[in-house]
């Protein structure tokens, strides 16, 4: 099958490799779309931290925000599962450790993370081998489009529950990205006061078409009241302004990873009595996201600027929009195209 291998920082391409087999307790799934997301271009440049720390090595094939059919069953499987559309959860925990077992397997010290941590292929192919546990359907009200977007969204909900947000309250989004455009819609179908800060004017712009209370830049923020700050950035400087921003006696969640790191002041916390939440992965939060997609409580496809064929990888990668992509921050690869 053909699927694009990173074989060193800033090098790749589509390449012939060997076609997955389903072992036991696994799954071959025909990937019909697969999203691009920041963790890939950090790998592409070669800053991802788990290349420094040895949770990742060249040469690695990328990609963990898919869907697709499954079109064959290992050993094992129900085959209540053959034919049918899926996505799945990009951590694979050991299953026995303490963590494991109380349900937060996507912070297992043992985890693989699909397309980017412990050598396990990713979705940017034209198949994929994956456990059955790890996967989810997809009914027909949430096409591939929307399917691929599973992942990310799953994020961007636990985000939102991180808050803690009623009805009404006010939140600030820091970020228009993906992760920050997805979380404010959550939030927003939710019934807050959906505020968002970013610095790119194309993102800001295409932020104000999504109707939200208020988008800004930092110099015109207004000095309002916020319930609850989400970081959605990757900016260095941004968590400590969250803290500094949301109300005390709220919440502020980090979802956002900067390339280099990020301080805030602990006594803040304290003399404010915040509460600080960090989210890592899709994990608890991908059956209600795709919840809400069926149910058009949140619609993620606005957010795709373009679909493209698995040989523009690389470009998409290095930063490359295709003519005529709309102004959303999301890229998807079609291995079928």
């Amino acid at each position: 099958m053909k699927a694009f291998v990173v074989t060193a920082a800033r090098e790749g391409s589509v390449q012939d490799v060997p076609d997955p087999v389903a072992g036991e307790g696994q799954v071959v799934v025909d990937i019909h779309r697969a999203g691009v997301c920041g963790t890939d271009v950090e790998f592409w440049t070669g800053e991802m931290a788990y290349l420094h720390q040895g949770h990742a090595r060249y040469p690695m094939r990328l990609g963990h925000e898919w869907c697709g059919v499954v079109s064959a069953l290992g050993p094992g499987v129900d085959s209540m599962w053959l034919g049918r559309r899926v996505t799945g959860d990009t951590m694979l925990g050991c299953g026995h450790c303490s963590r494991c077992r109380s349900g937060h397997h996507n912070v297992c010290e043992d985890r693989v993370e699909i397309g980017i941590r412990g050598g396990f292929p990713g979705a940017l192919a034209e198949r994929l081998a994956v456990p059955a546990t790890t996967l989810l359907a997809l009914p027909d009200s949430v096409d591939d489009a929307a399917g691929a977007m599973v992942e990310p969204g799953g994020n961007a909900l636990r985000a939102v529950r991180g808050a803690a947000l009623s009805a009404g309250d006010r939140v600030l989004m820091l970020g228009t990205g993906t992760m920050g455009l997805l979380a404010a819609g959550f939030a927003r179908a939710d019934g807050a006061e959906v505020h968002l800060m970013g610095r790119s004017v194309a993102s800001l712009a295409f932020a104000r078409t999504l109707g939200f209370a208020g988008v800004w830049e930092r110099s015109d923020l207004p000095g309002l009241a916020w319930d609850a700050v989400i970081d959605a950035s990757t900016a260095a400087e941004l968590p400590a302004l969250a803290l500094d921003l949301v109300e005390p006696g709220k919440r502020v969640v980090y979802i956002g990873l900067s390339g280099a790191p990020s301080l805030i002041d602990t006594r803040t916390v304290v003399l404010k009595d915040v509460t600080a939440v960090g989210i890592l992965a899709a994990s608890q939060g991908l059956a209600g996201t795709i919840e809400r997609y069926a149910a058009g409580n949140v619609d993620p496809r606005p957010l795709i600027a373009a679909t493209v064929a698995l040989d523009r990888t690389g470009d998409v990668l290095a930063g490359w929009r295709p003519p005529g992509a709309s102004d959303g921050p999301k890229l998807h690869i079609d291995p079928r195209l």
